[in-house]
């Protein structure tokens, strides 16, 4: 199913994002997790991309299975900052020869000390114009309702965003929020601004305080002061954390939905046991 489709539906939809796995010794454990996560039956599933497409082959590999044996949809990441022309039509090749109708198309972070004088793509919108020129897939693009980090300004950011709609992206999913009223603020600027794409909202539940601190640092996302709260309070306590991180994601989640917001994605981190207590505790909103 092409998730332009699934989100143009006033039904609420709750998806999830595993990542595959840097080796081969770790595939199984990945696969596991992510079959665990698929039998929940999740609107859909992200399958990651690693730096350079050093994953790709396990990203083909675990969204393939996903859909073949859980029928759930797929949404394949795709990063092109140092790939080939050549390169991004042979991973277009084996995702159609998969079956796989959905890509998510990221730039991808520079990696340190390349040069970008010989780049063949700079921005994810080069790289959704090449996806569209092909031909196929349903497109799906990043969105930072805090403005990405190599911006300039919100005004800047909204520009590029637009530019990438434009070139063939049919819905976003934004970067990591704890202040639902940064994405609502964020959703009034891109609709005045003519985008009108499906927004999905990415939620990520914190278990390890340490991770979060770091990804937050790289990111440039806000932690709200009720949020630092709870990490300060319960992030010596491992168990007591999942259990605070899960309910804050949760509570976000209702908001959101109560707000219209209809799609929402969680980055789950591998975690089945996560993913499974965030849709137990939507049983009956997610219901039919």
């Amino acid at each position: 199913m092409k998730l332009s489709t699934l989100l143009s539906s006033p039904t609420p939809s709750l998806s999830f994002e595993v990542f595959p796995p840097k080796t081969t010794d770790a595939y199984e454990d990945v696969s596991a997790a992510a079959s665990a996560i698929a039998a929940l039956s999740p609107s859909y599933m992200s399958v990651t991309y690693g730096a350079g497409g050093g994953t790709s082959e396990y990203t083909v590999a675990i969204a393939k299975g996903l859909q073949d044996t859980y029928g759930v949809p797929t949404l394949a990441h795709l990063s092109c900052i140092s790939s080939t022309r050549e390169e991004i039509h042979r991973q277009l090749d084996a995702l159609k020869e998969a079956g796989i109708e959905n890509i998510l198309a990221l730039r991808g972070d520079v990696p340190e000390g390349m040069s970008r004088d010989h780049l063949t793509y700079h921005y994810a919108s080069e790289l959704t114009r090449e996806i569209a020129d092909y031909g196929g897939f349903c497109i799906g693009g990043a969105c930072y309702p805090e403005g990405h980090p190599e911006s300039p300004n919100a005004k800047e950011d909204i520009r590029h965003l637009r530019e990438k709609v434009q070139a063939g992206c049919e819905f976003l999913t934004t970067q990591m929020f704890f202040d639902n009223h940064i994405l609502y603020n964020f959703l009034y600027r891109i609709r005045e601004a003519g985008i009108h794409v499906p927004v999905v909202a990415g939620i990520m539940p914190v278990t390890n305080p340490k991770s979060i601190k770091r990804i937050c640092a790289i990111s440039g996302t806000a932690l709200p002061q009720r949020f630092v709260r709870i990490v300060e309070h319960y992030g010596d306590n491992p168990e007591a954390m999942k259990q605070a991180g899960i309910a804050y994601a949760t509570e976000q989640i209702i908001d959101l939905l109560a707000n219209g917001v209809n799609a929402v994605h969680v980055y789950s981190m591998n975690k089945p046991d996560v993913a499974m207590q965030i849709k137990s505790n939507l049983s009956a909103i997610l219901a039919p």
